[in-house]
């Protein structure tokens, strides 16, 4: 079976950002000497902003670094309803397969919805070197999964509703520099479903070893979901660390600088080990 599969399946894709592009939502491409590299994945509505700080902080450490911006975000609302689950995962295919080729030894870091569109690319490469989900958004809540199916009728009567969360940043600095567009309709939603479910079912096939971060206080992601990441992952050397601080986002909130450190850690723990040797342990 080929290592790297959706290299393979991947083709040229062009998803063009425009003029509208929001100041300081563009794509983080940061390179370095080391042949290792970091593909940063963001999450639904957001931009590569919430991950720059991670971005630079790997960046020091001597790794190359990309932060690819989905289609239909950094622009405008209407462009985000309008772009779709696939869309994502398969930019990002496409992003890994072009950072390949200037690396050596890729990991893979996705915050939030970017967490399951990591599982879905780590579950078809086993070339990587690791895989750090933080916040992992791998299933939508109860609630919403029973509104989907009435979709159509919450489109007529409900439209736009307005997502933000004070707790998910709880850092009110950087709340207020946040990029993400903070409103979704019922079409948005159940494409963050779909990319949910997909990454929930790509997890028994991860080999790369795999750290899920999630702070206890997340708004976003229940508890049990960060330990669903780490029970179903196939990966034989796995993780979770629980932060105390921070809310959702905890790439720019409060303890983010223990964040970056437990991923570099994993990260270099990892990236210059082959397949065979990457027990629980060993290092």
């Amino acid at each position: 079976m080929p290592a790297v599969r959706i290299c393979e399946r991947s083709r040229e894709r062009t998803f063009p950002i425009g003029p509208a592009l929001i100041r300081g939502a563009e794509p983080i491409a940061l390179d370095a000497e080391s042949g290792r590299g970091v593909l940063l994945l963001h999450g639904f509505g957001d931009t590569p902003q919430t991950l720059r700080y991670l971005a630079e902080h790997l960046h020091r450490a001597g790794y190359s670094v990309y932060a690819p911006l989905y289609p239909g975000h950094g622009i405008t609302a209407d462009a985000f309803f309008s772009s779709t689950a696939d869309e994502w995962i398969s930019f990002a295919a496409d992003s890994l397969c072009e950072f390949r080729k200037r690396v050596e030894v890729v990991s893979i870091v996705g915050l939030s919805m970017g967490a399951a569109v990591a599982a879905i690319l780590a579950a078809d490469d086993a070339e990587l070197g690791s895989v750090v989900l933080i916040a992992p958004y791998l299933r939508v809540p109860l609630w919403l999964r029973m509104a989907l199916p009435l979709r159509a009728i919450w489109s007529v009567f409900v439209g736009t509703v307005e997502a933000r969360h004070p707790r998910s940043i709880q850092d009110p600095r950087e709340r207020e520099k946040s990029l993400a567009y903070g409103v979704v309709n019922a079409g948005a939603m159940a494409q963050l479903a779909k990319v949910a479910r997909k990454g929930r079912r790509a997890l028994p096939r991860i080999e790369a070893a795999t750290l899920v971060i999630q702070s206890s206080q997340d708004p976003r992601v229940a508890s049990a979901t960060a330990h669903l990441a780490i029970k179903k992952s196939g990966a034989q050397a796995k993780r979770i660390i629980w932060m105390k601080a921070g809310g959702h986002v905890i790439t720019v909130d409060f303890g983010k600088d223990e964040v970056f450190a437990e991923a570099l850690d994993w990260i270099k723990q990892w990236d210059g080990q082959p397949q065979a040797s990457r027990l629980p342990g060993k290092r």
